[in-house]
């Protein structure tokens, strides 16, 4: 049986425990909601939007069944210093980084397009806007992935968070020009950009991973902070369907659904460039011209089709289901109201999140994950500046009345 016992460093994430009974009605309604848009996806735009939505799903599945955060590891570690959040991390980081750069440099690809990672430059932009990032996700109680995977899972406070991270996204669209003419270095690969190519740029992030890995094991056996609560799991095949999922097997399972996402459509998983679309698409329906904005320049198209044929847009949409059916299968599917603070925090987190992602070209998933996989300086950048806003946003949560762990708390 699978308990919360520590060693010196880890524990383990799952126990197992009583399970609420599945929610049979919502799963139902889930399971045909998922059949109908995977459809329509496939009858509109084809089979390729079909697969993406299908791994759209299964992302929101595996969040969903670990809580895979990246808000909460960050707030773990800047406030407690726990450091599981941040192990699994770096477990999934390298996982990806191997599969990527096989990849990449191979040029595989189940359509037989030529993927290409994610590698943008490296300035004031990335600097400002994913420091900007930090300090909303923690406002927001979400990151872009816990956003959709808890607004699928009930939480009710996350669709203020996602009605946020839309309006901000749209004004961060608005302002993108002008943050583009800021000082920048230019975009660098770890692995094209230093002459060690992809092998050599395994070996360096391999060794950068083992050296954070290494650090975190020393904070835990200094600090001795709370442990993560470990979630309720059951055993057998069931608890693919019905427990939760350990931290670690979470991430990579993560690592190689990104690859996956990677050699079918091209790029790697992404979140945030869909809710900039989402909310141009309503300033157009209202009259105004945002296709003479400069973010949206060469790529009007975009706006024009349905948002079936935006892969992003459809891997989200699975990802929001794909959490729905896990959350009534675990028959934890049960929105609860939220008070006031914590409503006015979500939608400033969201907007914060929203514009610091089209500024640093990408939030925790397309900067942070798809970035450092994709060999990009600007993804080690956006971690560190994401965690200098987290530990900044511990002190402006309490005044919503929100709070941070405590290193007398018992569990965190």
């Amino acid at each position: 049986m699978e308990t919360a016992t520590t060693t010196s460093n880890r524990t383990f994430t799952t126990q197992i425990a009583q399970l609420n009974p599945v929610q049979k009605p919502l799963v139902t309604i889930g399971i045909i909601a998922a059949i109908v848009l995977f459809t329509i996806t496939v009858v509109v735009t084809g089979w390729t939007q079909g697969v993406l939505f299908i791994i759209g799903l299964a992302f929101g599945i595996t969040l969903l069944h670990a809580r895979f955060g990246f808000t909460s590891a960050f707030r773990r570690l800047t406030s407690v210093g726990n450091v599981q959040g941040m192990q699994a991390h770096m477990l999934m980081l390298a996982v990806a980084s191997i599969l990527f750069a096989i990849i990449l440099g191979t040029g595989f690809s189940f359509t037989g397009g030529s993927p290409s990672g994610y590698v943008f430059p490296v300035g004031m932009s990335v600097v400002f806007g994913s420091f900007l990032f930090g300090i909303g996700m923690q406002m927001g109680n979400g990151c872009a992935s816990g956003t959709l995977y808890n607004v699928g899972g009930g939480k009710a406070s996350l669709f203020i968070t996602l009605f946020g991270f839309i309006v901000g996204s749209v004004i961060g669209a608005y302002h993108f020009t002008w943050w583009m003419d800021t000082p920048s270095f230019g975009a660098v690969s770890l692995a094209t950009d230093t002459g060690l190519g992809y092998f050599g740029g395994v070996a360096l992030q391999l060794l950068i991973f083992a050296g954070i890995y290494g650090i975190t094991v020393k904070v835990a056996k200094k600090k001795n902070p709370p442990k993560m609560e470990p979630l309720p799991t059951t055993t057998g095949l069931k608890k693919l369907v019905r427990g939760s999922w350990p931290l670690l097997v979470a991430a990579v399972v993560l690592a190689v659904l990104n690859a996956i996402t990677l050699s079918v459509r091209g790029n790697p998983w992404g979140i945030t460039s869909a809710f900039a679309l989402w909310g141009s698409k309503v300033l157009m329906a209202l009259g105004i011209d945002v296709s003479s904005w400069g973010y949206w320049s060469g790529s009007t198209e975009a706006l024009q089709t349905t948002v079936l044929a935006d892969s992003t847009s459809v891997m989200n949409f699975g990802i929001i289901l794909g959490s729905f059916i896990a959350a009534t299968a675990q028959g934890s599917f049960k929105p609860k109201m939220f008070k006031p603070g914590v409503a006015a925090s979500s939608l400033i987190g969201g907007i914060l999140m929203g514009y610091g992602a089209r500024l640093a070209f990408g939030c925790n998933i397309g900067a942070y994950f798809g970035g450092i996989a994709s060999f990009s300086l600007h993804g080690w950048v956006w971690m560190i500046m994401a965690l200098i806003g987290t530990y900044l946003a511990l002190f402006i949560r309490p005044l919503f009345g929100m709070k941070n762990p405590n290193p007398k708390d018992s569990i965190c």
